[in-house]
């Protein structure tokens, strides 16, 4: 896991110089789920960086909650998607790596357009059902906002799922407790999230979102729970802001940028393991 974890950090590094060098984006959840993202792509999900968009005989993996569009990018590239140096590009004219990850720019790795939250648990349905259809074995992830779920159709959509046991899906909640406006439980309550989509007939797991070890393992067991007639969800708890002391924990670093001083601050905690872009 060591090999995971200095990836993660090469991660966290590239998110904050991603946006602090275009003066915008989302840093507080990006970094509260670099080790989740990590873990998926370089040690849990099936996967082609040649990237076929049919996606016949790969997991797939929806992000829902498209405004932490910088870790995604980061993790592509560092899987060997698209060039490195391509991350300074972010945000900036003719980008490929828009705010929100977008499909009309053509960049590898990107299924379909996101950040209007609450439509990535629906596109992960279908995905997963379309797999079904086609006779595919392999798996649909995705990952969504707490915040997010004050969004109808996501419980429309889990809903869905367990009727129509899409057992081939393993949705993750990042659960930090922070939106946009406010801590979550103050801009509206969610109470238990485990346990509504365990009335709604999901197979549920938890985990610490920031222990890579624990993230790794709780993966693995999601994937051998699948084919049993239910959709999987896991409530995976994380710090926003995660590995920058003066972004941990707080809903404003949701969406601004560090500036030259914070900058320097925030790559002081985070060694350079791969070597920037």
């Amino acid at each position: 896991m060591a090999q995971l974890s200095e990836i993660a950090t090469q991660v966290r590094r590239d998110i904050v110089r991603m946006v602090h060098g275009s003066a915008s984006g989302h840093p507080g959840g990006s970094l509260g789920c670099t080790d989740f993202l990590t873990a998926l792509y370089f040690k849990v999900m099936k996967h082609n960086p040649s990237f076929n968009m049919d996606a016949k005989g790969e997991d797939v993996f929806v992000l829902s909650n498209g405004h932490i569009s910088p870790v995604f990018y980061s993790v592509l590239a560092r899987s060997g998607y698209f060039d490195i140096k391509e991350l300074g590009t972010f945000r900036k004219l003719n980008t490929r790596l828009q705010g929100h990850p977008a499909t009309h720019e053509h960049l590898p790795g990107i299924r379909i357009a996101s950040g209007s939250l609450g439509q990535g648990m629906s596109v992960a349905i279908g995905a997963a059902l379309s797999k079904k259809l086609n006779g595919d074995p392999q798996l649909v992830f995705s990952l969504h906002g707490d915040g997010e779920l004050d969004e109808g159709q996501i419980w429309e959509a889990v809903m869905f799922a367990a009727h129509h046991k899409v057992d081939n899906l393993i949705s993750t909640i990042d659960w930090n407790g922070q939106q946009i406006d406010g801590p979550t439980d103050k801009v509206m309550n969610l109470g238990n999230i485990r346990e509504k989509f365990d009335v709604f007939g999901w197979t549920t797991l938890e985990m610490n979102g920031n222990d890579m070890d624990e993230v790794v393992a709780t993966l693995e067991k999601a994937k051998s729970m699948t084919g049993q007639g239910k959709p999987i969800a896991i409530m995976m708890h994380t710090a926003m802001g995660k590995g920058i002391d003066f972004m941990e924990g707080t809903h404003e670093w949701h969406g601004i940028a560090p500036n030259d001083d914070q900058l320097a601050k925030a790559l002081a905690q985070l060694p350079e393991t791969l070597g920037d872009y």
